[in-house]
């Protein structure tokens, strides 16, 4: 399903041109694009969502692939660009909606698709944390998803116990996801240019996951890591009133737990954060 384009979707000084409001830095270097591309290795038999189709330079190559492409655009002068350009492909479906607002189960469901798609996306900087928060509520939708997110964002996800770029996403993406830091891309792979440099990362879901009160898992995280120089036993003394009548005295709920009050969030292993959960619920 081989097509070419004089003017490709790709194209660096092709209009419509990058909005400052969507947070939009459309990624133009082939290398890159044939990266994820590879990374990903989209199969005929398979289902692939897009998450901001941009100006087609990823939808392109999907489409090549032969697999079924769902594309989500907000952007409504992008929509007829992409339209044009791949609007004739069988496999290829076309969604003006914001990515936030889509019920990824539904969509899949009205399509008559199995619940073991692969997701590819390009998300802009200001939106990747609600992003991942929903793809984490969503995740049985998706076989495994191939994200590119501002280089510091991807050191986040990965922060290991002890690194101090741990935090409140480190440990929700890692409870719930395998993790795997693939390759970065510099600024000027994208036009514009943003100022700082982004990475692409694979995020697989887990298939045995202990923790079935989400909600209940994120306050006491949430909670954990508020204060980030503050102790663990400090932050947690701020949990919701009735999450405290469970803890009973925090100092001793945490010594229950094989945890030294006295230690930082960032210090403690997922495994940890399980004990406090199991022992909170």
């Amino acid at each position: 399903m081989q097509h070419k384009k004089e003017n490709s979707p790709f194209t660096i000084h092709r209009s419509p041109f990058a909005k400052k409001s969507f947070g939009q830095n459309f990624l133009v270097d082939q290398n890159y694009i044939d990266k994820i591309i590879s990374a990903l290795n989209p199969q005929k038999d398979e289902t692939i969502i897009e998450i901001g189709a941009g100006r087609g330079a990823l939808t392109e190559k999907l489409i090549e692939s032969g697999a079924k492409i769902i594309a989500i655009e907000l952007d409504r002068d992008l929509i007829p660009l992409l339209q044009t350009d791949f609007g004739r492909y069988e496999n290829f479906t076309l969604i003006e909606q914001d990515a936030l607002t889509v019920d990824f189960k539904n969509l899949l469901t009205t399509h008559r698709l199995p619940l073991n798609t692969k997701l590819v996306a390009n998300l802009p900087y200001y939106i990747s944390t609600a992003i991942l928060q929903k793809l984490i509520k969503q995740r049985n939708c998706f076989g495994e998803m191939v994200l590119m997110l501002q280089r510091e964002v991807v050191e986040r996800i990965t922060a290991e116990a002890g690194n101090r770029e741990r935090g409140f996403l480190s440990v929700l993406v890692q409870a719930y996801l395998q993790t795997e830091k693939l390759f970065d891309v510099p600024p000027s792979a994208f036009r514009p240019a943003p100022k700082v440099w982004s990475s692409v990362i694979r995020l697989v879901t887990k298939n045995e996951n202990e923790i079935k009160n989400e909600k209940l898992f994120r306050e006491i995280i949430s909670t954990g890591f508020a204060q980030k120089r503050k102790t663990i036993l400090n932050n947690l003394k701020n949990v919701p009133p009735e999450l405290r009548e469970k803890f009973g005295d925090i100092e001793t709920f945490l010594e229950s737990c094989g945890i030294n009050p006295q230690r930082r969030a960032e210090t403690l292993t997922l495994d940890e954060w399980r004990q406090i959960y199991s022992l909170s619920i």
